[in-house]
């Protein structure tokens, strides 16, 4: 699963490749938790073991969507 993160005042966004034992409904408790300001940072753990963390104030937008490979040739 693949998460993308934006953050207020930077050009790029953040994105993250979760682990395949990645639960959803709790992926999203944790993210609707840090957006009611009940935690101040927002920190998430990619596959690699690498983790990351955004203040909750300036996540501006989060796309969490599956990992497919991309399609190439005529067909895509």
């Amino acid at each position: 699963m693949i998460i993308r993160i934006g953050v207020g005042e930077a050009g790029k966004e953040i994105q993250l490749e979760m682990a395949e034992d990645t639960e959803l409904s709790a992926l999203k408790l944790q993210i609707d938790n840090a957006l009611e300001a009940s935690t101040a940072t927002l920190w998430l753990t990619d596959k690699d073991g690498r983790e990351v963390g955004v203040p909750s104030s300036k996540i501006t937008f989060i796309d969490i969507g599956s990992q497919s490979t991309p399609k190439i040739g005529f067909g895509a």
